[in-house]
């Protein structure tokens, strides 16, 4: 079993930066691709961001692209996500998630264990 969690959210003006981490605990070995995923209210949960398992792949939403970047420390056993040019329409809850596979992937189901998430709220 792997324990995520997440740290870093909190209240922030249109256009400023946050950055989120996610401290991955119990059985790491062998965690492949980490992504962050959202969930705003009254909508569904959406992919924001993946990576894979050595850090040299990444995918991004289109939503997060030039303003998003996820990072990870195999090390210590952390995944980051550095938002920059917050928006209103970022504001949501936001989740960390790990899976088995090695490659970076956008689809919820394949990932194995999830955080249980961090506000980010954006204000106007």
């Amino acid at each position: 079993q792997v324990h995520l969690v997440e740290s870093g959210g909190g209240l922030v003006q249109a256009g400023g930066s946050l950055r989120l981490s996610c401290a991955a605990s119990g059985r790491t070995f062998g965690t492949g691709a980490m992504g962050w995923f959202r969930q705003a209210p009254g909508k569904e949960r959406e992919f924001v961001a993946s990576i894979s398992r050595s850090g040299s792949t990444t995918l991004y939403a289109d939503s997060a692209k030039g303003r998003f970047t996820i990072s990870r420390d195999n090390a210590k056993n952390t995944l980051y996500l550095q938002m920059n040019g917050l928006k209103p329409e970022d504001t949501a809850v936001y989740y960390c998630a790990a899976g088995l596979i090695a490659s970076a992937e956008r689809l919820q189901r394949m990932y194995n264990y999830w955080g249980q998430g961090t506000q980010v709220t954006v204000s106007s």
